[in-house]
């Protein structure tokens, strides 16, 4: 079926006005980008920090203090994983990825599994995948709205890791890499146990004389640890909500760019038609006043 000028007119008009949608998200998806990564490279300077700060406390024998985990060996009955993924459409096979490797990551480790979602999309995702969810939280929508999110993981992974019903934390997201290009990541949150106690102390400072800690130091130490699994939980939801948006940037260019295309055809196409109905018209003015003569 041929096209009028007054269909192509309002397939043009159709075209103009998807494209400022496609336009807007594209522009409210690089403005969250922007903070969600200057959430995560102000979080890195201050996570080395942490970690210097517990390489120091770790150094030296420290005595129990409520809240260091048990024996991983003795206590590896149940595994925890927070899996964190997006509530919001146009972000591509975002969940899809991370779901993938979270189950593939979570069926190599022994023991029951107790698993978290961050999103209502995930954790269909999850459910489809024959994970059963032990709940699931609302994915934050800035960065202010991370800190609670990540106070409701810490009290609930609290509440299980003390009643002895998990004895390891996993957390999988996915992180930017360049571009709109991401690729889903791990990090084993708990227990601080030996392996994670020798990975500190590992550490090198930065200078040449080594610091003390002065007064209580299984108080600091404690408090180096609450600021450890917050930055690590921190930083892990910064990451995921940064690939989303890049992610849905890198589509609102795709069809900004497949948009721009379709308009300049059709807008070739409408100049076609019209000036071939003008050659017609001029034509028949030409041949009736031939045929007057």
């Amino acid at each position: 079926m041929n096209d009028t000028t007054a269909t192509l007119r309002r397939k043009i008009a159709s075209a103009g006005e998807l494209q400022s949608v496609v336009r807007t998200m594209k522009a409210l998806a690089a403005t969250s980008i922007g903070q969600y990564e200057k959430s995560v490279q102000a979080l890195t300077d201050y996570y080395r920090a942490v970690e210097l700060g517990l390489s120091v406390c770790l150094q030296e024998e420290a005595p129990p203090i409520r809240g260091m985990p048990r024996d991983a060996a003795v206590d590896a009955r149940s595994v925890g994983a927070v899996v964190f993924g997006s509530d919001q459409g146009l972000v591509g096979p975002f969940n899809e990825l991370v779901v993938d490797f979270a189950t593939k990551s979570l069926a190599a480790l022994p023991g029951s599994k107790q698993v978290w979602a961050v999103g209502e999309r995930v954790h269909a995702r999850l459910t489809d995948a024959g994970v059963a969810c032990a709940g699931v939280f609302a994915v934050p929508t800035s960065v202010a709205a991370i800190t609670p999110l990540v106070g409701r993981i810490l009290v609930t992974s609290e509440a299980h890791h003390a009643g002895a019903e998990v004895a390891e934390l996993h957390l999988f997201f996915n992180r930017r890499t360049s571009g709109g290009l991401y690729a889903p990541s791990s990090q084993r949150l708990l227990p601080l146990d030996e392996l994670w106690r020798d990975k500190l102390t590992k550490l090198r400072w930065p200078g040449r004389c080594l610091p003390e800690v002065l007064g209580d130091r299984a108080g600091a130490l404690r408090s180096l640890i609450r600021s450890y699994l917050f930055v690590s939980l921190f930083r892990a939801c910064a990451e995921s909500l940064a690939s989303e948006n890049a992610s849905r940037l890198a589509a609102m260019q795709r069809a900004d760019k497949n948009i721009e295309d379709l308009l300049e055809t059709l807008q070739a196409a409408f100049h076609q038609l019209r000036q071939t109905g003008i050659d017609e018209e001029l034509f028949d003015v030409i041949s009736g006043f031939e045929f007057r003569r």
